[in-house]
């Protein structure tokens, strides 16, 4: 009998194959990929932590610093109301990633159940999802915004004016709320179709696999093969389509709140900053260039990182 070289044996040692340790060695090997998730994480670490690091508050105003153009007082200058730009931009990241954050939660969440139901159940789902997610995407994402902000901003504030008036207590003056939640409601109805999609594209795939089949013969409900074996499968592009889905989130918020259809001031956002440097970006270019580069370098950031793991995860990637 031939020796069996040590070369091929399989040591306690070695680390067992992993599609997500392989995928992560592969991920690191990208350059740009890296630098996407370094700049996501420093700006989530903003987003978290920023606020109580920043040397002013994003309220404090000092009229007599007002349109200050940068210095080592104010890294990013300050604004018309003597307001330090930079304590702004970095509390505009916690709106950015909180609003792309619950808001690609949730549209992830309504695309990956229909979507699950649409590609496994078959017809009628199948159909009156579709026809449902068309229906959707055929809408102007602006204009659907616009109608639901119009038509509900202003009955939910007067309620909660009735409200406050009541009790007196002052939560109900706290009209933020009611901004985030028409924001997080009117983004997450226009962004969950393309998950959906997405999703059932990979269940018409996976639903005639032989595990799937094996499983069905063992009498499992098709509750339990969708959430065991179906939707773990299916991760893979959608993970990829979250990355790039949280800087499209991002854009969109920025873009609602620049036409005054999305968060308000006197909260920050990278949007309204942005609205109100483009008016005087001639006199005083650092009130638009700041939330501007920064708005510009999130969405490369998530770009890259999308890419990136499109190509770790997929596994002609290391062909």
């Amino acid at each position: 009998m031939s020796a069996i070289p040590l070369s091929t044996i399989e040591t306690a040692d070695e680390p067992p194959v992993s599609l997500w340790r392989d995928a992560w060695f592969r991920l690191k090997r990208n350059k740009l990929a890296v630098f996407g998730l370094a700049v996501v994480l420093i700006l989530a670490f903003a987003a978290i932590f920023g606020p109580y690091l920043t040397p002013y508050d994003y309220l404090s105003q000092d009229l007599q610093a007002r349109n200050a153009a940068p210095s080592m007082a104010h890294l990013f200058g300050t604004d018309d109301l003597g307001r330090d730009v930079f304590s702004r931009v970095v509390f505009g990241t916690r709106t950015a990633f909180l609003v792309a954050v619950v808001v690609t939660f949730i549209a992830v969440l309504i695309g990956l159940t229909l979507g699950a139901v649409a590609g496994f159940f078959g017809n009628p789902f199948d159909r009156v999802i579709m026809w449902l997610t068309d229906v959707t995407m055929s809408v102007p994402n602006l204009l659907l915004v616009v109608v639901i902000n119009a038509s509900l901003k202003s009955p939910i504030t007067n309620w909660m004016e009735a409200q406050y008036q009541a009790t007196l207590n002052p939560f109900y003056r706290q009209t933020i709320w009611v901004d985030f939640l028409l924001v997080f409601g009117s983004m997450a109805l226009i962004s969950w179709p393309p998950y959906a999609r997405l999703v059932r594209a990979q269940v018409l795939s996976i639903r005639s696999r032989p595990y799937i089949t094996a499983a069905q013969a063992l009498g499992l409900s098709n509750w339990v093969i969708i959430k065991r074996y179906v939707i773990p499968n299916a991760l893979g592009p959608l993970i990829v389509s979250v990355s790039a889905g949280l800087g499209t989130a991002m854009v969109l918020e920025s873009a609602f709140s620049f036409l005054g259809v999305g968060v308000n001031p006197p909260t920050p956002s990278w949007g309204n900053m942005i609205s109100d440097g483009l008016r005087v970006w001639q006199h005083y270019p650092h009130l638009l260039a700041a939330p501007a580069a920064v708005l510009g370098l999130a969405s490369v950031a998530f770009s890259f990182l999308g890419d990136g793991l499109n190509d770790a995860l997929n596994p002609r990637g290391n062909k």
